[in-house]
């Protein structure tokens, strides 16, 4: 009997994983590849639990390998929520819950996909399913893990397919083939508190991060490039903490976030921000000090082979053929493209992290279906 990737959307919906619980997603998942064929292997580091599971003769010529994680982000305001967010209710065509969409649906599909395939038509070669708990969190023990222990037992992947949502709209109308790179930086502008009535006995900081936030926000950092949109810089906030009317303040902060592209490297805008705060801060005689958090860098697969694959298994399924996109916030590819080429492929995404999280049935099924054939051709 095929397995069918709605009823395995559901139970893993049903499984409460808010990052970094487990709760129950990863156990299950284990017991059904387990079932299926694979060899099961619990990969857990720190507070993270991860699996990786096997089809097939280690060391084998090609191996195939999906990329995903069955975490999710908390509830928000639960009252708002129409159905209940562990539920996995269906109504009018959509499978409700925290996660459906982002994405035990897209791990759902490649697992019954992976399960079926290697029963069905066994394959000259290894399939292998690389799943986290750690996506939506801060990364650190999830899929990096995963690959740090690949590395120490000697697994690999030849490609890998990670399967977050990646249509804006329709189902089959996008691929990832790349991500952009993100960074935030946390500056800290200090002077000197004192009365706003002498101001000559006072080292005002604000003025500073004003002239600074205008600065790093006003440039253009590039054109675009080849695969990507130009990079954006924002400024997220700009926090003093001052209640008095006549009193300056000592100190005050910002963060900016930063999305990049394959023209810069977080190295070359650190080394920028950090000389044009260091001329802002003398000219205006206070002091300063960055602090930065890198997501990850820009990366780019170059259209070929693996994009050709996907592409087609997409366009044969949907009658789409998915534009080429880099476009959106970070995946856990960018710790993959360390280890083998990879793309991304998956359903829609307008819900997810949203109250009402939903998933259309029938895009479950399409995405089993288009994992198949990808399977079905790199195999062939």
């Amino acid at each position: 009997m095929p397995t069918d990737p709605v009823a395995l959307t559901a139970d893993l919906v049903r499984c409460p994983s808010i990052t970094p619980e487990e709760g129950g997603a990863l156990v299950l998942l284990e017991d059904v590849l387990t079932k299926g064929g694979f060899t099961c292997t619990r990969v857990d580091r720190g507070k993270v639990s991860n699996l990786y599971a096997r089809w097939g003769r280690q060391g084998a010529n090609r191996t195939f390998g999906f990329n995903g994680h069955t975490d999710v982000v908390p509830l928000g305001d639960e009252a708002a929520w129409t159905m209940p967010p562990f539920g996995a209710e269906i109504k009018d065509g959509y499978l409700y819950g925290r996660g459906s969409t982002d994405m035990k649906s897209g791990v759902a599909a490649f697992a019954a996909a992976a399960i079926d395939f290697v029963n069905g038509t066994p394959p000259d070669g290894a399939v292998v399913l690389a799943i986290t708990g750690d996506e939506e969190g801060d990364a650190v023990d999830g899929t990096t893990a995963l690959l740090d222990w690949m590395a120490t037992n000697n697994e690999a992947m030849t490609v890998c397919l990670v399967g977050e949502p990646t249509c804006p709209d329709i189902m089959g109308e996008a691929m990832k083939i790349g991500r952009r790179g993100s960074m935030t930086a946390f500056f800290t502008m200090t002077g000197l508190q004192g009365h706003a009535a002498y101001p000559h006995r006072a080292k005002n900081p604000m003025p500073a991060m004003a002239r600074l936030m205008d600065v790093l926000s006003s440039r253009m950092l590039d054109k675009g490039t080849a695969h990507f949109d130009p990079s954006s810089l924002q400024v997220l906030t700009i926090d003093t903490g001052n209640p008095a009317t006549n009193v300056i303040p000592s100190q005050t902060k910002a963060t900016v976030n930063i999305r990049f592209n394959d023209s810069h490297t977080s190295a070359d805008l650190t080394a920028w921000m950090q000389d044009t705060a260091d001329q802002v801060a003398a000219d205006f005689g206070v002091k300063v000090t960055m602090q930065i958090k890198v997501s990850g860098e820009s990366f780019v697969t170059p259209p070929g082979d693996l994009s050709d694959l996907v592409g087609k298994a997409v366009a044969a399924e949907t009658g789409r053929q998915p534009e080429l996109s880099t476009t959106g916030g970070t995946s856990d590819a960018r710790f993959v493209k360390h280890h083998c080429p990879v793309v991304e492929f998956g359903l829609v995404g307008k819900t997810m992290h949203q109250v009402d999280e939903r998933v259309a049935v029938e895009q479950i099924e399409q995405l089993k279906a288009i994992y198949t054939r990808v399977l079905q051709d790199y195999f062939a």
